[in-house]
């Protein structure tokens, strides 16, 4: 049981009134002493809007410290800098339903496949359907790019230089909206002149794409009317994030593509309620309800609203920026909520190191063992999503209903009341006296009308009086609703009324910059990290299910083969990633779909799971100007192949303790455990490292079978227990092991009959035995070698056929494309487009 129950105080069991005390009394008392900027609040949008509303109201109003930031800052920060600029205000303009409209959709820095599966198959229905084009722009081939009529692998960080040159080409070629530029803009000579900087050689030379390719996407954009341009982390996540969204933003205000069906920029977030914390003001440098910090008639209204003794009157820290004040005591305590930064945040052993030099440390978690979790003086213990009450917003502006379906466990208790609980605690006991959410709704709903009479766009104040029964019954909702009778969907400024103060938009002048850091002899490459399709974040929930481990099993890198060839490695061999800020192991993947010069690793791995492969640590810490976002796909490392003496494998029913060697990595499967290991140098006994690392030392009831190889550097041991049993098998080799590792996990806890007994061995079943093969299906746990199966030996020619056959890729979609190169590769002619299927 990984749950925190009940809360701890310096490591010890205490009574919530105990823990809620000790909380208040400490952040008191360093209030009193330094001020209301020494302490903060660190919060995440995987918060319930009315947890992220009184976290916010609780620093801004009451502390008076806008010291309150959130892990959105790493994923949508500079998608909200960018629409505040242009727009006056952070709205999204468009709709999903405009992806299934467009005649072009244009995707960049998104790997929609992976991270937004269910609104990648609406997009691929629609292909499929109306014939719609799809332009891939991302430095590496994803499974979105599979569906590309054109990608575009252009070098990272040089997005600025294509969209400006795309405004360019839009000017001279006659394509601009005159109209809607002349009724509903400002701003597009400083822009243009910017853009026109840099001819068509020049965005060649900085983006690495051959003009040609170049020139077919200008011009497909120019002769396409509905354009969406769908934007995420490889947009925002870098130095330049502001400008790059910005430099989408103007090629859609210069044609009057915006608000208007089927067209339009469109930011797709990274937590489910990044958008909510938006609202409510979760970000450092906001006040709630759309407000302004640096507005003084904002501040009263908040002030007013809420009656607060000491609102905040200038922006706060953003992350990179507050635990930088962490780790120099400017900062002296600091409250962690829903998120992990010991994992997520760049130069992130700077961030460990500050948490342990903090003189006080709360974290509220639904785990017990995080990274951060072990650095925490006070640790809270929080209801999960699935046992929460509240409301998110996603990515369309749709507000909807979170109810909870699951029973909250033990002394776990909602975010909202354990921070409601420390302000009053802490004297503030009128202003946070809520029985429970459907208040909290009601008063953000009130404060998003006050003072507004349409100069913003958030406005849901139709429910500030909601009852507790309308709210239990609330339906999925789009804002802005005034009133009952408000439009069901909206969109934003097809017909101009920007938030700015001559509710015109702004283009902004996007000059192009380089990233932060170039490569260098020292660290040649670029190393960009970002997610995989079935984790989340830092694998604190998802690395515990074994379902969602099967498809990738440990942390990795990818590499192009031109480059694996010069660096000196080979696939499943292990690698040094190394920067100026850090280092991490991880396994290599050599893989044609990664661009030459760049490297890609995924952010998920922690050390609870893997001995080093917190690529965070790897990461540098710059950060965008404008946004305070950090370049999180651009760092130039150094990256060499980690000379091992010895690799192995394993399976057990007990969670192996792997700690000690040059690389390990461990996820759960079956009934049990795997793990990957490496040693840097050979055990004096093999035998007794074998026992160890199986957790047979002193077992009477195990009996133990083993294979040596001593010539050939092959040691394979098995452990029965007195039912014949498979307790645990450990393969070790002088190369990387190749055993059948599904297979494997399978086994584990069963019966094994003693003529089978070599099989596992042998570490494969033997003939006729079943072996799914790699799973690629996560949903269906449908693997490698059903699917290769189901296409050469039951004629499987069609995705949709072996959906139909295996039900894989008939749930979440995001395991398609990997199923339609299975296909493409089996099949004795090629294999159809992707077809859609019906998502459940």
């Amino acid at each position: 049981d990984d749950g925190l129950h009940p809360p701890t105080v310096d490591g010890a069991p205490a009574s919530w009134d105990a823990a809620l005390d000790h909380v208040a009394r400490r952040f008191s008392e360093t209030i009193a002493a330094h001020g209301p900027d020494s302490v903060a609040l660190y919060v995440s949008g995987q918060l319930l809007t009315e947890d992220y509303y009184v976290a916010n109201k609780l620093m801004k109003g009451f502390v008076g410290s806008a010291n309150i930031d959130t892990n959105s800052r790493l994923c949508m920060s500079s998608s909200v800098a960018g629409h505040k600029r242009a727009f006056g205000s952070d709205t999204v303009p468009g709709v999903y339903e405009d992806l299934e409209l467009a005649d072009l959709v244009v995707l960049v820095g998104s790997n929609l496949a992976w991270c937004h599966p269910v609104l990648f198959q609406r997009l691929a229905a629609a292909r499929e359907r109306r014939g719609t084009k799809v332009v891939v722009i991302d430095p590496r081939a994803t499974a979105t790019s599979e569906i590309a009529d054109l990608h575009l692998a252009i070098a990272p960080g040089s997005d600025v230089a294509l969209f400006n040159g795309l405004l360019a080409s839009l000017a001279g070629t006659g394509r601009l909206s005159q109209d809607y530029v002349a009724r509903y803009t400002c701003g597009l000579d400083a822009a243009l002149a910017a853009a026109r900087k840099m001819g068509l050689g020049d965005v060649a030379e900085i983006t690495g794409l051959a003009v040609a390719r170049i020139a077919e996407f200008y011009s497909l954009f120019a002769a396409t009317e509905r354009v969406v341009t769908v934007y995420s982390q490889g947009v925002n996540q870098s130095t330049s994030g502001t400008d790059k969204v910005n430099a989408i933003i103007n090629c859609h205000l210069a044609t009057g593509r915006i608000g208007r069906p089927g067209m339009g920029p469109f930011s797709v977030t990274g937590q489910p309620n990044a958008m909510g914390g938006r609202e409510v003001g979760g970000l450092a440098n906001m006040l709630a309800a759309h407000m302004e910090l640096d507005d003084a008639r904002h501040r009263r209204l908040v002030a007013r609203y809420w009656n607060a003794p000491r609102l905040a009157e200038r922006a706060g820290l953003k992350a990179v920026d507050m635990f930088r004040a962490i780790g120099d005591g400017r900062i002296k305590a600091v409250w962690i909520v829903a998120t992990n930064p010991v994992v997520s945040l760049p130069e992130a052993n700077r961030v460990r190191d500050a948490l342990a030099k903090c003189p006080f440390v709360v974290v509220s978690d639904v785990s017990r063992h995080t990274d951060t979790t072990a650095l925490g003086d006070v640790l809270l213990p929080a209801a999960a999503w699935g046992e929460k009450d509240g409301t998110v917003t996603n990515s369309e502006r749709c507000i909807s209903r979170q109810r909870a379906f699951l029973p909250v466990p033990g002394e776990a208790r909602p975010d909202w009341w354990q921070i409601a609980e420390v302000g009053r605690r802490m004297g503030y006991g009128a202003a946070f006296g809520y029985s429970g959410p459907c208040e909290i709704f009601a008063e953000h709903a009130g404060l998003t009308g006050i003072g507004n009479g349409g100069t913003r766009d958030l406005d849901i104040s139709a429910f500030a009086d909601i009852t507790q029964a309308a709210y239990e019954g609330l339906e999925p909702f789009q804002w802005p609703r005034l009133s009952a009778a408000w439009p069901a969907e909206r969109r934003f400024f097809g017909e101009g009324g920007f938030f700015t103060p001559d509710r015109r938009a702004r283009f902004v002048a996007t000059p192009y910059r380089p990233p932060a850091h170039a490569p260098s002899p020292p660290f040649p490459l670029v190393l960009s990290t970002g997610r995989i399709r079935d984790q989340w974040h830092t694998m604190t929930r998802t690395g515990k299910s074994a379902r969602l481990m099967a498809h990738i099993g440990e942390p990795f890198l990818a590499v192009h083969p031109d480059d694996a060839r010069r660096i000196g490695v080979e696939g499943a061999d292990l690698a040094v990633v190394e920067s100026a800020h850090g280092r991490a192991v991880l396994r290599v993947v050599v893989t044609p779909s990664q661009r030459r010069g760049s490297v890609f690793a995924p952010m998920h791995w922690n050390d609870q799971l893997a001995s080093a492969a917190r690529i965070g640590a790897v990461v540098n810490a710059e950060t965008d100007l404008v946004s305070g976002q950090p370049e999180m796909k651009h760092t130039p490392v150094d990256v060499h192949r980690l000379p091992a003496a010895w690799y192995g494998y394993m399976v057990s029913l007990a969670r192996p303790e792997v700690a000690g060697h040059a690389y390990a990595a461990i996820a759960p499967v079956g009934s049990g455990w795997r793990a990957e290991i490496a040693g840097s140098s050979e055990p004096a006994c093999w035998d007794a490292h074998a026992r160890m690392l199986l957790k047979l030392c002193g077992s009477a009831n195990a009996e133990l079978v083993a294979y040596h190889d001593a010539a050939g550097g092959q040691y394979r041991y098995a452990v029965f227990d007195d039912e014949n049993r498979l307790a645990g098998a450990l393969y070790l080799a002088a190369e990387p092991v190749s055993v059948s590792r599904g297979w494997l996990g399978e086994q584990l806890g069963t019966a094994i009959a003693p003529e089978a007994r070599l099989a596992v061995l042998a570490g494969r079943p033997g003939p006729g035995v079943r072996d799914r093969g790699a799973i690629v299906c996560a949903c269906f746990e449908v693997g490698l070698k059903e699917i290769t199966e189901a296409v050469v030996r039951d004629g499987c020619r069609s995705v949709a056929a072996v959906g139909e056959r295996l039900k894989a890729g008939t749930n979440c979609g995001s395991c398609r494309a990997e199923i339609g190169r299975i296909v493409a590769q089996s099949c004795p002619r090629p294999a159809d487009r992707l077809a859609p299927v019906a998502t459940r």
